[in-house]
């Protein structure tokens, strides 16, 4: 196991985390700026009105994706598995 392969490994699972958070993240920060927008515009400048939106459209997102998630994860653990006999000369 050389240098090289730790980094391509190492950027392979990084990669993987950014990828697998986009959609949560990204429906998140989407919901809270509608929500943002509707209490600059309306002036209501409640806290805790963003807190569920945002959470119900995370879990949702999670929900709609988690096949598509759990399918990269597992061919991500897998391609690991595949590569431990290399790893070990």
């Amino acid at each position: 196991m050389n240098q090289d392969f730790v980094v391509q490994l190492m950027y392979q699972g990084v990669n993987l985390t950014l990828l697998l958070s986009l959609p949560a993240v990204g429906a998140g920060l989407l919901v809270g700026f509608m929500i943002s927008l509707f209490q600059a515009i309306t002036q209501i400048q409640e806290q805790t009105l963003t807190f569920v939106p945002k959470v119900v459209s995370v879990l949702l997102v999670i929900a709609f994706t988690s096949p598509w998630m759990i399918s990269l994860i597992v061919d991500f653990t897998t391609s690991l598995w595949s590569a431990i006999p290399s790893m070990a000369r």
